[in-house]
């Protein structure tokens, strides 16, 4: 491999690709040698100081993370992760499982229908791309290594700093490619954070009461802060036992008082299922005004978080019912008004872009807007699984589409992270959005109403099939599936907001963009305003006709076939691929050069006001590249290596 060229494009040296194709592959030889055997016991005391060192050196950046590569070009360093060996989350609830301990663990097993534990009893070391801690069981005669990957925070809190305490849902116990023991958790769900909760009693109605307000209280102290994860959590633990016969048939407002509250905790958390939810039990009917004023409240909360999911007509109808509580209450009159354009957004494609242009910054760089995709619907393509084809005639220049982002990490955001992944089902190493499959997992995790239109795209790895979003202890997304199906369907909205590279890429899901089916002679192209894709049919689009765009438009054969294959899996056979096949890579060797001479003519050359002599020459090198084509074979292609030329000498006017 060579060294990097241009800030969007990452190179390994060949030592470095080889350096982790060979960790990964001990690693898993490692595993294969020691699976089933019984776990090795460790030394609590030199564990938790090598914890307490690694911890306090990570910290003081003093220690270089095990998992990062170094780079070629302009140097710099990418966390390098293995994927290949995916493994479904755990779908029984906690109570279902049986329990066990960590000296029941067995090498490089997955302790399906078990249950362990734990108590973290080290600080924790967080690493760009995992953290890991020591953790003994319930008898803390044992001390174990305890790993979550990737998707290690939640709220913008490492879990594992979140409690003392943890139950792990079928733990995996293997080897890390340090080659040390770790109990690994992949899947968020897999780890239960176990927070401090008062016994109460039953049937002691006063006194459970006490404890469900000092929650209450507690939540509201914690919000006063803006410490949001702790304001849920101590709503949480009020509602949970405000909910209990014991309170609620005595006082049964307490618990629509804090499940009002949690909502409004939600939409700040994006939690905008369980905000709704909340926000509706909440409710309390009467029609004295001091309840027609928390209800007008929960109703506003409610459509908020409808009005954030793009549930419009949902989000209408819940304000509806606020304004017969508060008429003319002004937040909900914007909010109607808002939602009146996003209607007709959806409905008719009618956007003003000039002013969702002017809307946007780096600091809002999401647009609110509705999606159009009502030109379109998505079914079978033969040969290629699904696409989105036409359901009406579209004019060339035609919207096909606007459809706004399901998710987007911008380069300039935190959540920005890209990694080195080596796939050992391929053998490939591949630079991937990690930041964005994180971004997307804390989203579905906060929101499984939205679970099954992401996992319904396309990805090599379908998981278990049975499809299971949510169990009494919360949501469940398998973290392998989501990973796949970014690598296949994820966009790049490109620099809008600052200058980025490689590294801090800019990427996004657009889910219904997702099902366009790839064609080097496409039929549309699109455009970013923000996270808002506009489609449009480059010609005249029949109804019933498949929608095509470009997923790479590299002139190129060799190495556009060389992405396609690499980046999605796939050999194109359009007629141009076709084509172009055919042709003597000779040919297309000096194509590749006359079209290097082009670009450096346009680049040098402005056509404003240009020479006789300068469009002679443009002239001259248009038809040089045109001849590299067989007329019979390229007959009614098109001969996309003059297209940057071809376009200099539409706008070039000579001077007399």
């Amino acid at each position: 491999m060579t060294t990097q060229a241009g800030e969007n494009t990452i190179f390994l040296t060949e030592k470095e690709a080889a350096r982790i194709k060979i960790t990964v592959k001990k690693r898993l030889e490692r595993c294969s040698e020691t699976k089933g055997r019984a776990r090795e016991p460790r030394d609590s005391t030199s564990a938790i100081q090598q914890a307490t060192g690694a911890s306090l050196m990570a910290d003081m950046g003093g220690a270089p993370d095990p998992d990062m590569t170094e780079m070629q070009g302009r140097g710099g360093t990418l966390p390098a992760l293995a994927i290949g060996q995916p493994y479904p989350p755990c779908i029984i609830p906690m109570k279902d499982l049986q329990p066990m301990t960590v000296e029941d663990l067995r090498m490089d097993t997955h302790h399906r229908g078990k249950r362990l534990t734990v108590k973290r009893v080290s600080p924790v070391v967080a690493l760009v791309a995992r953290s890991w801690t020591m953790v003994q069981d319930e008898g803390g005669d044992q001390t174990e290594r305890l790993e979550i990957c990737l998707h290690k925070s939640r709220h913008g809190e490492d879990m594992l700093e979140s409690s003392k305490a943890f139950v792990v849902k079928e733990p995996y116990f293997t080897l890390n490619d340090q080659g040390e023991p770790t109990i690994r958790i992949d899947h968020p769900s897999d780890l239960v954070v176990c927070q401090d909760q008062s016994n109460v009693d039953s049937t002691d109605a006063a006194a459970a009461e006490k404890i469900a307000k000092t929650y209450k209280d507690k939540g509201n102290a914690a919000l006063k802060k803006q410490d949001l994860a702790l304001a849920h959590e101590k709503y949480t633990a009020g509602l949970k036992i405000a909910t209990a016969d014991a309170v609620s048939n005595t006082n049964p407002d307490l618990a629509k008082d804090i499940a009002r509250n949690r909502a409004y905790v939600n939409i700040l958390l994006n939690q905008l299922d369980e905000a709704q939810t909340d926000a509706k039990s909440s409710l309390t009917g009467k029609d004295d005004q001091r309840s027609k004023e928390l209800d007008s409240k929960a109703y506003f909360r409610a459509g908020s978080a409808a009005y954030s999911l793009g549930e419009y007509l949902l989000a209408k109808s819940l304000f509806d019912e606020q304004m017969k509580l508060t008429p003319g209450d002004k937040d909900a009159t914007l909010y109607l008004r808002r939602i009146q354009l996003r209607l007709r957004e959806q409905e008719s494609g009618t956007y003003d872009f000039h002013k969702i242009r002017a809307s946007l910054s780096q600091a809002r760089p999401r647009v609110d807007a509705g999606s159009f995709i009502g030109n379109t619907e998505v079914k079978d393509s033969p040969g290629r699984g699904r696409g989105l084809f036409a359901i009406r005639d579209i004019p060339s220049g035609g919207i096909i589409m606007c459809e706004k982002a399901f998710c987007v990490v911008w380069g300039h955001e935190n959540d920005t992270l890209t990694a080195m992944t080596y796939d050992v089902r391929d053998d490939k190493i591949r630079v991937s959005p990690v930041g964005l499959s994180n971004a997307i997992v804390q989203k579905l995790i906060s929101n499984p109403s939205q679970i099954h239109r992401v996992m319904d795209l396309y990805g090599d790895y379908h998981g278990d099939g049975k499809d299971v979003i949510t169990t009494e202890d919360g949501p469940i997304v398998d973290t392998f599936r989501v990973h796949d199906i970014v690598s296949r369907n994820a966009f790049g909205p490109g620099s809008q907001y600052g200058e980025e590279g490689a590294r801090n890429a800019s990427t996004g899901l657009w889910i219904w963009a997702a099902y366009i089916n790839h064609s080097c002679i496409s039929n549309a192209k699109k455009e970013y305003v923000g996270d808002l894709m506009i489609l449009q049919a480059t010609r005249a689009v029949a109804s019933g006709e498949e929608i095509f765009h470009s997923y790479d438009e590299s002139i190129d054969y060799d190495a556009r076939k060389s992405s396609l294959m690499t980046t999605w899996g796939f050999e194109c056979q359009c007629a141009l691929c076709t084509a172009e096949k055919a042709d003597d890579p000779a040919v297309r060797r000096r194509r590749l050069e006359l079209v290097g001479e082009a670009d450096a003519f346009v680049q040098r050359e402005h056509w404003a006001n240009a020479k006789r002599l300068t469009v002679s020459k443009a002239q001259r090198l248009a038809r040089a590249i045109d001849e590299t084509y067989d007329s019979k074979r390229f007959k009614d292609l098109p001969r996309t290596a003059s297209k940057a030329i071809q376009g200099w000498l539409s706008k070039a006017s000579p001077r007399r």
